[in-house]
């Protein structure tokens, strides 16, 4: 039985956000007006305000964040950041609170938990400092990696794998659709095999897996509209290999949220999942490329403090 929020005690009392680390990804997202962005940021007078530069900087200086004397890790990117910053804390953010300013080209995650698009609606609700505890998913594959929105293998990885930052830069919200356009010539069956919590096995020829905490990928497709982050359990929204016009059917679906109830799909729920795949699908992790089957994924309940409205 599916656990109530209120049944974990997911959601906290109001915390004062009164040191913060500021993690700043100037290349998120299409706004260019960094100096406007930062001046908003200095206004909840942090105690460090990093920009990252390069890949791996914004987990480097979440362990850094760590060390300090912060209370809190403000992310200004996005999902891409916010996935170096979660792998930065890993399991010992456990004190640490963090808190969005969705900036980025998908802001999924940030979708999930209903945060706005402004600058300054979201500082507001920093400032208010409402947290709710949030569900971490440790990746293994050919190395460990954590994730708190989703994780997608087969298509969606050769997908991720056709999105370079050129792209991002150029296409905007329209990238996820430019990269599927580029993988489509590709795509074809992986024959998979799928065990659930070390008890239930399912073997399948499938186009996709997606391992889902969030409920949103690739700038708003609600791929897993019923996941909460908080409840416990992951949702595995499975995609059988179908004919052409099936499949274009089920597309339609997914924009509208309605795929779950078409029989073109299948949903499972478990705290554990490992998969296997021949030939080896490749998974991103957030939009970020980790490596590809066979891979294991296990819930760590209530591992991060999120800021909320």
């Amino acid at each position: 039985m599916r656990q109530k929020p209120e049944d974990r005690q997911s959601i906290c009392s109001d915390a004062a956000i009164v040191k913060p680390y500021i993690i700043f990804n100037p290349a998120a997202g299409p706004i260019r007006d960094h100096d406007s962005v930062v001046a908003r940021l200095k206004e909840l007078r942090p105690i460090a305000l990093r920009t990252t530069r390069r890949k791996g900087d914004a987990e480097r200086w979440a362990r850094d964040a760590l060390c300090s004397k912060a209370n809190a890790i403000i992310v200004a990117g996005g999902d891409g950041t916010l996935n170096e910053v979660v792998n930065g804390l890993g399991t010992r953010g456990k004190r640490m609170v963090i808190g969005l300013l969705p900036r980025g080209t998908g802001n999924d995650f940030a979708r999930t938990l209903g945060l706005p698009t402004s600058i300054e609606e979201n500082i507001d609700i920093i400032r208010a400092g409402k947290t709710r505890r949030i569900d971490l998913v440790r990746v293994k594959s050919k190395g460990t990696r954590y994730f708190v929105n989703m994780s997608a293998g087969g298509f969606s990885g050769m997908v991720d794998k056709k999105i370079t930052r050129r792209i991002k830069r150029t296409w905007g919200p329209l990238t996820y659709i430019r990269g599927a356009a580029a993988a489509l010539p590709k795509m074809h069956g992986y024959k998979t095999k799928i065990l659930f919590d070390d008890d239930e096995e399912l073997t399948a020829e499938l186009y996709n897996v997606v391992v889902a905490n969030g409920r949103f990928v690739a700038g708003g497709l609600p791929i897993a509209p019923t996941a909460e982050p908080d409840d416990g359990f992951l949702e595995v929204v499975l995609f059988p290999k179908r004919g052409a016009p099936e499949m274009a059917l089920l597309a339609a679906a997914i924009v509208l949220g309605k795929h779950l109830s078409n029989n073109a799909t299948i949903l499972r729920r478990a705290k554990k999942v490992a998969i296997r795949s021949n030939p080896g699908m490749w998974f991103n992790v957030d939009g970020e490329l980790v490596g590809s089957a066979p891979a294991t994924f296990q819930l760590v309940p209530l591992a991060l403090k999120f800021i909320v409205k």
